[in-house]
């Protein structure tokens, strides 16, 4: 099996959220949406055919909904359809998940003539992660594939990669300049980190890209004993987490955490 966790630019309509929901069929299994980042998670999990069919629906109506010009939220993005990354599930397939990839990338620039950038390893052998086709992206990188992006669609950036935890901290009591640097205290080669204004309250969200080293204990343990007078609110995961991570993490903890049995990639495959 293989995972598609597609990010979308809308978290406030739900009209919209729920139109796109529809469209991902049978292989939706998750769906997260936040309007302070004006952000969706949507992710799918079925066998390689079933999700192909399940991806190019969500892609297609998001790109047909969905329009930039009208989108305003903390979150980076480039494009109403911002992110499609495979994951393969099975750890002896991660080559079929960037063949996913490659076929999915020429669909949309090919079928829905939006241009989309490559992430993951590269056919020239080299590999480029997300942050760096954003980067990039603003400097004049071409796409891989496709038109020139418009105001309305933006580009997509297609991918492949190993699973990754998307989990928040939600803090008071903690300025921007102080969340910053909490963001870059726990940045590193297992987590990546970005600090956002919330109102009244800021975030540090991470995506946790080797969670088998670095889960989400650590990180909280981390940011709690370094950010002095504030205090952690609540922790969130965004989207679904292996049931090998959550074995790792003691059960007492698991609510202060935001996981738990009920949010594993294996429960909600289970129902299928």
């Amino acid at each position: 099996m293989f995972e598609c966790v597609v990010n979308v630019s809308e978290g406030r309509d739900l009209a919209v959220l729920d139109e796109l929901s529809l469209a991902s069929g049978p292989s939706l299994r998750d769906r997260h949406h936040d309007p302070f980042h004006h952000r969706a998670v949507y992710t799918l999990i079925n066998d390689r055919d079933r999700l192909l069919v399940d991806v190019r629906r969500l892609v297609a109506t998001g790109l047909e909904v969905l329009d930039l010009r009208r989108h305003h939220g903390v979150h980076p993005r480039f494009g109403a359809v911002d992110v499609v990354p495979f994951v393969a599930l099975d750890p002896e397939s991660p080559a079929d998940a960037c063949a996913l990839r490659d076929e999915t990338a020429h669909w949309i620039a090919s079928e829905l003539a939006t241009p989309v950038y490559r992430y993951g390893p590269l056919a020239n052998g080299a590999v480029r992660s997300l942050p760096e086709v954003r980067r990039r992206a603003r400097d004049g990188l071409a796409p891989d594939e496709g038109p020139p992006a418009t105001e309305t669609r933006g580009a997509v950036a297609v991918g492949c990669r190993a699973i990754l935890v998307a989990w928040n901290l939600w803090l008071s009591g903690v300025s921007m300049d102080e969340a910053r640097e909490l963001a870059r205290f726990v940045r590193g080669p297992a987590v990546r980190a970005l600090a956002f204004d919330l109102g009244d309250r800021v975030q540090v969200s991470c995506n946790l890209i080797d969670p088998l080293s670095v889960g989400p204990s650590s990180v909280y343990d981390a940011v709690a004993a370094t950010m002095g007078a504030g205090r952690i609110e609540r922790a969130e995961l965004v989207g679904l987490i292996p049931a090998a991570l959550l074995k790792r993490e003691a059960p007492e903890r698991w609510g202060q955490l935001g996981i738990g049995p009920a949010l594993t990639i294996e429960s909600r495959t289970a129902r299928a």
